[in-house]
């Protein structure tokens, strides 16, 4: 069947569905990451950041082209995590500005928003690689232009932008030889697929489930949002509450007490504990739940909110959510004095973030390698500081980008970004600050002393694959340094050793060591001896990190 337009009802779905698909192939797009490490990766980066743009798209009850992009990208912005998902974020932006103003998509529109969404992401990329995400989506909008030409057909034209895109990430290997010896296409451009994948099926009208999960009342459960164009509200009243049990609730009488609730409403969250149960429930008659409820004990923090009457207020109490995010402790921060420089870093294991609060850092965003921290992430730190300047350290090459988006969107404060990618680079930087210097100076002296550090991190491997010309196989040992793998072993110790050997030079003289939250004191102080006999001229220094994933951390200066 020929169509020839896409309205605000459609996009939504088709932006939904490509979203739930991108969703559902995430762990086989981190399965692509050339380097086999255990981490969150390109598809969870991707996902996490459409998924927090597709959290407001969901609820958007009449759609038309200028809501949805609004939704699209201030939610992908905002969500962005890792370098995958700030370029898609980009793509996002670029694409909802060229549309925003108009009524209904059609060929020729297509193809101008495919090309300003490259135009916008390449544009946002310091150094663009090919082979890349970028390399896709430059394919798929010079497709797009072709097929403007050719047809007004929308089916045929996405079809043929699809298959193009397919040919274009089945090259990536021969652009980045990296991929070709690991035997892999890009992961960002294969999620970029996904989502278009998915999107095309809506368009096509197979049977998509739209239902974007989002937090629960207790803050680990999941609610359900629906695409509000496809149904009514079934069940009128979000119904909350705290049970106060007379007596612990056994496993299965929590099962029979959701059961009933399912069968008076939907969206059902039960948390229970030894001493209380957290409820929510969707219902048309919050007298039966509470009734219920009152049978195992008293009642505590009762709410019960009108979807029908609210619902179109929806987006407006997540902008107001976001805007009033920790207000005790901003209205603490402004009853201060304002300081002329403040400090976030990103990192994750206690002892190396008592290692950043010696070193001044005044907000510290749990996350690093094993779950990048998202833009808004970055923003809710610096709006937590009271301070004219504020100086976020990433230290991961990952989140570099989030935390330059989160730049870009502060208008009240000057944020510097210095480019850290590892935890020693971070720590570097910051002993390289000095209070009677300016912002200029302190920026160039930190930027300055990351390069005097040479970072090493151990880890293990998650599968099989070749990687600067080194065989791995799944369950070795790898030391990784700044430029690659520099060992591989059987052993943490002699690899830690060998990985040493590797990033050091004839003018090293300080090796710091942090150990992670898998090695305990007594492991790190035999591998402190084993370095101490092996590099008798180096000044060696072992640290409780806590970090997990990462046996050890290294700097080598």
């Amino acid at each position: 069947m020929e169509i020839k337009t896409i309205d605000g009802a459609m996009l939504q779905k088709m932006f939904l569905a490509g979203a739930k698909n991108l969703d559902a192939k995430k762990e086989w797009i981190n399965e692509l990451n050339v380097f086999p490490v255990p981490d969150g990766d390109t598809g969870t980066n991707m996902t996490m950041t459409i998924m927090s743009a597709a959290k407001e798209v969901a609820v958007i009850e009449h759609p038309d082209l200028e809501k949805l992009s609004k939704a699209i990208s201030s939610g992908s912005l905002r969500g962005a995590r890792g370098n995958s998902g700030v370029i898609l974020s980009q793509l996002f932006r670029g694409f909802t500005k060229e549309i925003k103003h108009e009524h209904k998509i059609d060929a020729e529109l297509l193809s101008k928003a495919c090309v300003r969404a490259v135009e916008t992401a390449y544009k946002a990329v310091m150094k663009p690689k090919e082979g890349t995400i970028l390399t896709v989506a430059k394919g798929i909008a010079d497709k797009a232009v072709e097929m403007a030409a050719e047809t007004d057909d929308l089916t045929v034209f996405i079809d043929e932008v699809i298959k193009y895109g397919d040919e274009v990430l089945g090259k990536t290997p021969d652009m980045l030889p990296v991929l070709k010896q690991a035997g892999v296409v890009d992961s960002g451009g294969q999620g970029l697929m996904q989502v278009l994948k998915g999107g095309y099926d809506a368009f096509l009208g197979k049977e998509i489930d739209y239902t974007i999960e989002g937090t629960g009342a207790d803050g680990k459960g999941e609610i359900k949002f629906e695409a509000s164009k496809e149904v009514d509200i079934k069940f009128g009243y979000c119904t909350e509450f705290i049970i106060l049990l007379e007596n612990e609730m056994p496993t299965e009488e929590v099962h029979s007490f959701k059961g009933y609730l399912e069968s008076i409403g939907d969206s059902i969250v039960v948390v229970a504990d030894e001493e209380v149960v957290k409820v929510h429930v969707h219902t048309n008659d919050p007298g039966l739940a509470i009734q219920k409820a009152l049978t195992y004990g008293q009642l505590s923090r009762m709410k019960i909110d009108n979807m029908r009457e609210e619902h179109q207020e929806k987006l407006i109490k997540e902008a107001e959510k976001l805007a009033s995010q920790n207000v005790e402790t901003e209205k603490k921060a402004v009853d201060e004095p304002r300081k002329k420089y403040g400090f976030v870093a990103v990192s994750v294991g206690e002892g190396l973030s008592e290692i950043f609060k010696g070193l001044r850092v005044d907000y510290i965003i749990e996350g690093g390698q094993t779950m990048n921290p998202s833009t808004e992430d970055m923003l809710n730190a610096i709006d937590k500081i009271n301070a004219e300047t504020i100086f976020v350290l990433p230290n991961n090459k990952n989140i570099i980008m989030a935390a330059q988006q989160a730049e870009t969107l502060v208008e009240d404060k000057e944020i510097v970004v210095i480019p850290s990618k590892t935890i020693p680079q971070g720590i570097a930087a910051l002993i390289s600050f000095a209070d009677d210097c300016s912002t200029e100076e302190n920026k160039s002296n930190m930027i300055d002393g990351m390069s005097y550090v040479k970072s090493g991190q151990v880890t293990y491997a998650v599968r099989d694959t070749i990687i600067d010309d080194k065989e791995i196989k799944e369950g070795n040992i790898m030391g990784i340094g700044d430029a690659g793998i520099a060992a591989v072993g059987e052993n943490i110790d002699d690899t830690t050793i060998d990985m040493v050997k590797e990033i050091a030079d004839e003018d090293s003289e300080i090796v710091s060591v942090y150990y992670g939250a898998d090695i305990t004191e007594d492991e790190a102080n035999t591998l402190l001896e084993k370095m101490q006999a092996e590099f008798p001229d180096y000044e060696i220094e072992m640290y409780a990190g806590g970090q997990p994933v990462y046996y050890y951390l290294v700097s080598v200066e």
